[in-house]
């Protein structure tokens, strides 16, 4: 059973491994928006201090390309076994943006998902990989934000909800993206070196998890931010039944860490960034077969690169810029 165990937590710690994005009931974000301020402001900062306000005109569009590495070693009483997981490149299109009641309403589509495949690897295996990548293809949603990059609702599309989609993988690939791609920002005032949390309640799959994400905010020049970011995750033990899978899944402890790099422009969609971390978790696995406990060691890699296309109004003031001066780059 040592593989069938091992496989089957390593999906499970895949889900759980979340660094908040689409659901499929876009109540639940909505009704988390009004649950109260998800930021706490631990150091103001420097002065001078301004508030810092995501600026999307109409029309914005955001394109970026997503990298997400795994590697694990999942321990059972049987042995240990270490997997280098294929990576996954995503390349997804975010807008253009449309002006809502709450802030900022856009979709987000994968156009195309390619698996990151070793040379070596077993070309069965390879084969499966590459199929469940193509299958997200075309998946996507909308997701509506206030000027602070709070979600206020999100849904999946249609094509997000189909059943031939590998359910955890999505999750896992879309709550990889949030932390990173949008900061929420705090309501008062902050300067330089400025440290906020904000945190998170999730659920997935019954999986009760907590996320803290510190930003550390280390550079400002114009409407771009250059942030450091600390993620923390918890979840206490509890118990989750798949009975499709007929598997019963216990988790005895689980932490996650991870720390990277954002440089996020107030006037794009998303931001680039780059994130890597590890976690540790104890599993109990139940099936027909019996119970057998798994440890599970991850190390994984996130990064996100960006390109920003403003949105009418946007271009058009800086059509009027370039002409007197010229445009200039991202200053990081």
């Amino acid at each position: 059973m040592t593989k069938q165990v091992i496989a089957r937590g390593l999906i499970v710690m895949s889900a759980l491994l979340v660094l908040n994005g689409c659901n499929k009931d876009k109540s639940n974000t909505a009704k988390d928006a009004k649950r109260g301020d998800p930021v706490l402001v631990l150091d103001a900062g420097q002065e001078p201090r301004e508030e810092l306000r995501y600026k999307v005109v109409q029309g914005t569009t955001t394109t970026s390309n997503m990298d997400f590495g795994l590697a694990s070693l999942a321990t059972s009483t049987a042995g240990a076994e270490l997997s280098v997981v294929p990576g996954v490149r995503l390349h997804i299109v975010s807008g253009p943006s449309i002006e809502s009641r709450r802030g900022t309403r856009f979709d987000v589509r994968i156009v195309k998902a390619e698996a990151l495949v070793p040379e070596g690897i077993d070309p069965e295996f390879a084969r499966d990989l590459n199929q469940s990548a193509s299958v997200l293809n075309n998946v996507g949603g909308w997701v509506e934000i206030d000027d602070r990059g709070i979600i206020q609702a999100s849904e999946l599309n249609e094509r997000g909800k189909r059943a031939d989609i590998p359910v955890r993988l999505l999750v896992m690939i879309i709550n990889a993206r949030t932390s990173l791609s949008r900061v929420v920002l705090p309501a008062e005032p902050v300067g330089i070196g400025a440290r906020w949390e904000a945190r998170k309640e999730l659920l997935l799959y019954g999986f009760k998890i907590s996320q803290v994400d510190t930003y550390t905010l280390t550079e400002k020049v114009g409407d771009e931010l250059k942030i450091n970011i600390a993620i923390q995750q918890l979840a206490l033990p509890q118990t989750v039944t798949f009975d499709e899978e007929g598997i019963e899944l216990s988790i005895e402890s689980f932490s996650m860490n991870a720390s990277g790099q954002i440089i996020a422009n107030l006037k794009a969609l998303e931001a680039n960034a780059a994130a890597s971390g590890e976690s540790t978790g104890i599993l109990k696995v139940k099936t027909v077969d019996g119970t057998e406990p798994v440890e599970i060691d991850r190390a994984f890699q996130v990064r996100m690169t960006v390109t920003y296309d403003p949105g009418v109004a946007a271009a058009g003031a800086e059509a009027v810029a370039g002409e007197k001066g010229g445009k200039s780059g991202s200053p990081y």
